[in-house]
């Protein structure tokens, strides 16, 4: 397979997040059926990749690698779309994670790559939403790394910031990370770089600097999505829509399920002359395992 000339682009879906609840969005996915279910929706519709949280049936956060185990098992029932798990947290402690990505080996795992203030401000209440401090030093960084590279996963590296890409390198010097790699550059998070065309370029460019030939994708919080998608399909990157990321249309109205963000997500990408990968062939652009 040749990528250049097909101009192949990897379509990833977050389908839950942690924050967003069904106040807020009624069609969020709970249980690891939901999930399963949302996960088929998202690759009919597009996406060869599904990014996961788990959740408790009642809507809250767990990091159990059973439910983990669980949430792959009802994947898999229903479409061979590929799995990344996140392991974010923001305490010190990551023997779950850990866990969960040495159990269930799961294609990708993601690996945030810094420390930042993680906020939400509202301008109409003049206040903020929430307001936290999402450690990710190096020691929490390399433990997990060290289960992602014992299980055979391929880590999704997350940036928020220009500082995380920078601060990738002394994980290559030191063997723990192999180029090429895989980058996500997060957008639109108060603490982090701002949704624009510049903030993707500079990323872009520390990340080809520090490894050259790795992989990337865009990730726009909230309405400022669509704009950023359209940024990284021009740019060459690849692209991850979901009711993590965003609940709404480009026309302002709230998505239905994941398919229908991936749905718009996809008509994106052949409009600009691209196409969206098959499971089969991002396996081979990010250099995944066979049997993941």
């Amino acid at each position: 397979m040749n990528r250049r000339d097909q101009d192949l682009c990897v379509i990833t879906c977050a389908l839950t997040g942690v924050l967003a609840n069904r106040k807020q969005c009624p069609n969020l996915p709970y249980t690891p059926a939901e999930i399963g279910e949302e996960a088929r929706r998202a690759h009919e519709a597009g996406a060869s990749v599904v990014h996961i949280h788990a959740r408790n049936d009642d809507g809250t956060p767990t990091a159990s690698p059973q439910t983990f185990a669980r949430i792959k098992e009802e994947v898999r029932k229903r479409s061979p779309v590929l799995l990344n798990f996140s392991t974010g947290t923001i305490a010190d402690d990551v023997i779950e994670q850990v866990a969960y990505v040495r159990e269930s080996r799961p294609a990708i795992a993601a690996l945030n790559m810094g420390t930042m203030n993680y906020s939400k401000y509202s301008e109409k209440r003049k206040e903020f939403v929430f307001d936290m401090v999402f450690p990710n030093t190096y020691s929490k960084i390399l433990k997990l790394a060290g289960a992602m590279n014992e299980a055979g996963v391929k880590p999704e590296l997350e940036c928020f910031d220009s500082g995380h890409t920078q601060g990738v390198w002394p994980l290559i010097d030191m063997g723990v990370l192999k180029p090429p790699l895989q980058f996500s550059f997060i957008v639109n998070v108060l603490g982090g770089i701002p949704p624009s065309v510049e903030s993707v370029q500079l990323q872009k460019k520390i990340a080809s600097d520090i490894a050259p030939g790795s992989e990337w994708e865009v990730i726009g919080i909230s309405h400022c999505q669509w704009r950023m998608l359209a940024t990284a399909l021009v740019l060459g990157g690849n692209v991850r829509v979901g009711l993590e990321d965003n609940l709404y249309l480009p026309s302002g109205e709230m998505a239905k399920s994941n398919g229908d963000l991936v749905e718009v997500a996809a008509r994106m990408v052949r409009d600009v002359g691209r196409k969206p990968a098959t499971v089969d062939e991002t396996r081979v652009i990010l250099g995944l395992r066979a049997d993941a």
